[in-house]
């Protein structure tokens, strides 16, 4: 496996923009606590896609076609997984009713966060790939695994209350919390004692959550390239350009039920496609290699598919119950 094209210059120059994209976005644009309108969150998922599109055309022209493809790919497959956070926040914002003029700075603070929390998890998996690769047929597997499991289990009716998860009850206890909000204030002081808001414990379970959806992304992307540049920005962009795709897609997200589906059968593809590597361990003229040129239009024709039927397809309607005679 060959070596990261990302320099020591490479990986300075993207982290110098993305924190003074995020200092721009906190300290100019997003300045105070206010309700972000469909039309700003509108332009702000299109400079993200534009950021992401151009970035993938400077790997192209730089580092060649190959190269290109896998980010786009890694890009696609991140950005569609985060639909699926945009539900879980919405539940949370509802379950510590946060009001929507606040839910702009924790998404900020949480995005900051996970940008950290992923470069951990992807340089210690990029680590593992490289000193053990058959800890790729282990990806390839929980990848399979997990889009089956989305492909035939139904969601349940219910929505589980994050207020009341083991980990919120446990940070509960470490920390002191306030019972109702401070405007946007993460903490405050009372009675001489300094306090959490629920604003702080809403920021904790979103981070939580993040980490939890990146166990399924991380090694999808990993199913696409082993290089931890591409790896990495392509998860950030995503990241970078969720905040906004919330926005936007927050009152609407419901409309998208046949989406899972989708990623369910991308994940199963991508799951796939990692485990026919292990074939070459029997012999090697059973080698299954599939260009990236494909595995993208494989992937972005199931989302389109997804989406469309999800457009087309009518709801089933319900029948009401009727009365029943004593």
């Amino acid at each position: 496996m060959g070596e990261s094209i990302g320099s020591p210059a490479l990986w300075g120059g993207f982290f110098v923009f993305v924190f003074a994209m995020l200092a721009l976005d906190l300290g100019l644009l997003n300045r105070g606590s206010h309700t972000v309108s469909a039309k700003q969150a509108l332009r702000f998922t299109a400079l993200w896609v534009s950021l992401g599109l151009m970035f993938g055309a400077g790997m192209w022209w730089q580092f060649g076609s190959r190269l290109g493809l896998e980010f786009l790919t890694g890009y696609v497959i991140e950005y569609s997984l985060s639909v699926d956070n945009i539900f879980v926040f919405i539940i949370i914002f509802r379950a510590f009713r946060v009001p929507n003029e606040y839910q702009h700075r924790v998404l900020f603070w949480g995005i900051l966060g996970a940008l950290i929390l992923r470069m951990a998890m992807i340089l210690m998996g990029s680590a593992l790939v490289q000193r053990f690769h058959i800890v790729l047929y282990g990806f390839g597997a929980f990848l399979l695994w997990t889009g089956l499991k989305i492909l035939f289990t139904k969601d349940d009716d219910g929505e589980e209350n994050p207020e009341e998860s083991a980990v919120v009850r446990q940070v509960r206890k470490l920390i002191p919390t306030t019972k109702e909000l401070h405007g946007n204030a993460f903490f405050v002081v009372e009675a001489g004692r300094r306090m959490a808001t629920p604003l702080f414990i809403c920021l904790v379970t979103v981070e939580i959550s993040d980490v939890i959806f990146a166990v399924d992304s991380i090694p999808a992307i990993f199913g696409i390239t082993q290089d931890p540049f591409v790896v990495f920005t392509s998860n950030i962009f995503a990241i970078m350009g969720l905040r906004s795709l919330y926005f936007l897609l927050a009152q609407w997200v419901t409309l998208f039920r046949f989406l899972k589906t989708g990623l369910g059968i991308v994940l199963s593809f991508v799951g796939l496609k990692m485990l026919s590597g292990a074939l070459t361990l029997i012999n090697e003229a059973w080698a299954v290699h599939i260009h990236p040129a494909i595995s993208l239009g494989v992937i972005v024709s199931v989302l389109v598919i997804s989406i469309v039927a999800s457009a087309v397809i009518p709801v089933k309607e319900v029948p009401p119950e009727t009365d029943k005679p004593a």
